[in-house]
Order: structure tokens, then C-alpha cells, then sequence
């Protein structure tokens, strides 16, 4: 059977996230027991035979109004906790009581593909519904492969099994030239890496350099006159992102690993940024992005209009210093790279620059913020986002297995009408690839 269906006619067992998770990874379709009169058995194999064939990672389950209750978890972290349990990268519809979401990683899906999705889903009875969901999620860019475990159908390219037997002749035909040419474009691709990763950490090293000189300016002693738990919190936190900062540098081994650092280096600035408001009583700031100019600037105060030339303004973070240099109608204060034609702006030297920003920024924000940007064009292509160097840092493609190794801020969607953000809800709009109920 296609579709994975509860058999105890009338059951009242509690279903739990791991329950549907572990069916999920066997078929692409899971219906409660208690939904079964909202979907038959023939209408969910028909469905989840429609998603093998398409050979794409597209996850569909079909829950009561109140499995978020039974299973003592707040209704925003459902989507979040059904992709950790299933563990595979992938677009996640779910059909909960008359409520209707979708999410989805962005390497699978962008987060405006899946809102417009959840959208135009909306309105349907549960077939109708889940049918033109799954129809136009199909037609469109989704991208990667099911997972194995579903077998049959086609592949991530629509490759069927008999095309990749035929291939798979050729490989042997080719023999000992095939696998040579195999050798010879991996060890090309890890040069280039390699090269591209010394030429990043440079620039990741000055930043880590640069915040320990932060932590060291600040001059705190945990047991100094004033000092509370809070401040003491923040102050290890701090240190605490220092020494991952570090350590995740000395073992990155490409492009791609550089994004956990810089992401660790903006946790721990900002609760720098914390633990000064509070020793000098000044209001908490506000989380936001780094300076977009320079992330060494610190967080944002602001967001300013800015244009790279010959591209449209758009509005991007920036720090008081540079808000005040552009309103003066002065340059702001851009981080300089160097390049093989000298020094250039960090968002004009080349993709190896790509996970550096995505650690700063994030997956949401940081295409809007390179459009027009030589960073951003490349970003943008589907040869680099294809990459496991690619725009934003990640290894895993759709369909892949992740298992809980997956950053929430690229997994978004929800319900509908509120901000998923990453940790996601049934709200919409979030980082796990747009969505909601």
C-alpha cells in the first residue's frame, strides 16, 4: 500500500510526531486513524503514487485539530518537530482538523513557492485540497530526490529506474577511463574548495580576532560591584560562541563550514551588545542583523536604502555610524576583501563569500540584501545553489537524510497569518520556506 494507514478500525491510541514521522519515511503519505473519513485509503495511495513517480520529497500528513494537545507541544512547533523526527529535507504539507499548512527546507523550495502554495490550496475540502497542493507543488522547481526508502518512480531529474540501469551499463562499458574521470573531477572540485576556504579565512579570521578584542574591551569580571546572573548569562554565552567560533574554524574543511563560525561569532556579539545595556542600565536592544556593511560594525540600529550601482535601492541593516554616513550622503564603511584585482567589496569577490554572509544574515533576508551584487548573481544561480558550497553553507539536498542536523532558520511555513520564523507555526511567512496554515 502506497499511503500509510492506521488499521484498527475506531482506534484511540495517541499517534505521536515519532509515530508519523517513521511512516512518513517509509511513503510520502500518512493519514490518522481519526481523519481516515476525511481520506480514504484509495485517495491516500492514489496520492502518495503520484509523489513516488514524481520522485520529489514531498511529505503529506493528515492529522486531527488536536494532535499538537495530545502530544503536549504548542501548535507553532509542530512542523519543526515533524521534520526533526523524519529527519529528511523535503516539503511538508500537513492537513490539521480543517486547518491547512505547508513548510519546507529552502534548498527544496523558497519560502515564496511555498506560501503561494498553502494559498491557493486553501478554501477545498481535504482531497481537493491535498490533490491541487500536491499537482502544483509537482509542476513546479522543486528540488532533489525522494527518499530511497519510498522506492520506485523517478529520480531527482525524472530518471527512471530503467535509464539509470541503462546508464549504469555505460559506466561499466567506460570502465577504467569512466572512473578515472570520476577521480580527476573530485579532486579538482576539493582544490578548488580548498582554495576558495583559504581565501574565506582570512576574512573569517579577522572577524573572530576582532571579537575577542570586543570581549576583551569590555573588561567584565563575573564578580565585579553590579554583576547579576543575567550579566554573568550573557558573559558566558559570549565566551561560549568565542571558543565555538574557534574551534569550528580550525575544522572546517570547505567554503560551507564557515557559516556555523560566523554565525557563532553574531550570537556571541550580540550577547556582548546585551550584557553592556545592561551594566550601563540602558534599555535591552532588540535582535537584529548585523551591519550589512561590515558585521565587525556590530548589530543594527536601522534599516537604510540602499543601491549597488546599476542595481534598484532595496533596505538593508546598518549600524549608527554608517545610517549617519549615508544620510550625509557619504559611502558607508564597506568590509574590503582582497580579490586577484585588488581590494573589493565583500559582496563582490566570488561564492566563496556566500557562507560567510548566510552565517551573518541568515537564509531569509540575504538574497534580497546581494540582488544586484556579483555575490548575489551567482547565489542566485541554480549551478551554485546546487552546490554543497552553495549560497547558503548546506550539504543536504531534498530528500536527503539530515536527520536533526538542519538550521531552523532555513526551514519555514506554517498555517497562515502569523511568522513561522524558523521555529515555525502554523503561521506563515517563516524560514522554513514561507507557508502556514
Amino acid at each position: 500500500m502506497g499511503a500509510i494507514l492506521a488499521m484498527a478500525p475506531g482506534a484511540q491510541a495517541a499517534t505521536t510526531v515519532s509515530d508519523v514521522a517513521e511512516q512518513l519515511r517509509k511513503s510520502p503519505v500518512y493519514v490518522d486513524p481519526g481523519m481516515r473519513g476525511e481520506l480514504s485509503s484509495a485517495d491516500a495511495d492514489a496520492l502518495a503514487k503520484k509523489i513516488k513517480d514524481a520522485g520529489k520529497p514531498v511529505f503529506i500528513a493528515v492529522l486531527p485539530a488536536d494532535f499538537p494537545a495530545q502530544n503536549g507541544i504548542p501548535e507553532q512547533n509542530l512542523f519543526r518537530n515533524l521534520r526533526t523526527e523524519t529527519g529528511i529535507t523535503g516539503l511538508y504539507a500537513v492537513r490539521l482538523g480543517d486547518k491547512f499548512g505547508a513548510a519546507a527546507d529552502k534548498r527544496v523550495l523558497s519560502s515564496n513557492a511555498v506560501n503561494n502554495l498553502r494559498t491557493a490550496a486553501q478554501g477545498k475540502d481535504t482531497k481537493a485540497q491535498l490533490d491541487s497542493f500536491v499537482d502544483d507543488a509537482l509542476a513546479g522547481s522543486i528540488r532533489g530526490k525522494a527518499p530511497s526508502a519510498w522506492g520506485g518512480g523517478a529520480g531527482s531529474d525524472g530518471v527512471n529506474t530503467g535509464a539509470l540501469i541503462g546508464l549504469g551499463a555505460v559506466a561499466v562499458a567506460g570502465g577504467a577511463g569512466a572512473y578515472a574521470l570520476v577521480k580527476r573531477n573530485k579532486r579538482k572540485k576539493a582544490e578548488e574548495e580548498r582554495a576558495a576556504l583559504q581565501k574565506v579565512s582570512v576574512v573569517v579570521d579577522e572577524d573572530i580576532t576582532a571579537f575577542g578584542e570586543e570581549l576583551d574591551r569590555l573588561d567584565f569580571h563575573p564578580a565585579e560591584p553590579g554583576a547579576d546572573d543575567a550579566m554573568r548569562a550573557d558573559y558566558e554565552r559570549a565566551l561560549d560562541s568565542y571558543e565555538k567560533a574557534k574551534s569550528m574554524m580550525a575544522s572546517a574543511e570547505r567554503p560551507a563550514d564557515v557559516r556555523g563560525v560566523t554565525q557563532a561569532v553574531e550570537d556571541g556579539r550580540f550577547s556582548l551588545a546585551v550584557l553592556a545595556a545592561r551594566r550601563e542600565g540602558r534599555e535591552l536592544p532588540e535582535r537584529r542583523s548585523p551591519c550589512f556593511f561590515d558585521p565587525r560594525h556590530g548589530p543594527s540600529v536601522a534599516d537604510a536604502s540602499w543601491a549597488p550601482p546599476g542595481a534598484p535601492a532595496r533596505q538593508v541593516p546598518v549600524c549608527a555610524a554608517d545610517k549617519a554616513r549615508i544620510e550625509d550622503g557619504e559611502n558607508p564603511a564597506v568590509r574590503q576583501v582582497d580579490t586577484e584585482s585588488g581590494p573589493r567589496p565583500y559582496y563582490e569577490a566570488g561564492p566563496a563569500y556566500g557562507p560567510w554572509a548566510g552565517g551573518y544574515f541568515g537564509g531569509g533576508i540575504l538574497p534580497g540584501l546581494l540582488m544586484g551584487t556579483m555575490l548575489g548573481s551567482m547565489m542566485s544561480s541554480p549551478a551554485y545553489a546546487a552546490t554543497e558550497s552553495g549560497a547558503f553553507g548546506g550539504g543536504w539536498e531534498g530528500g536527503d537524510q539530515s536527520g536533526a542536523d538542519f538550521n531552523s532558520d532555513d526551514f519555514g511555513g506554517g498555517f497562515g497569518g502569523g511568522d513561522f520564523g524558523g521555529g515555525g507555526d502554523f503561521g506563515g511567512g517563516g524560514d522554513f520556506g514561507g507557508g502556514g496554515f
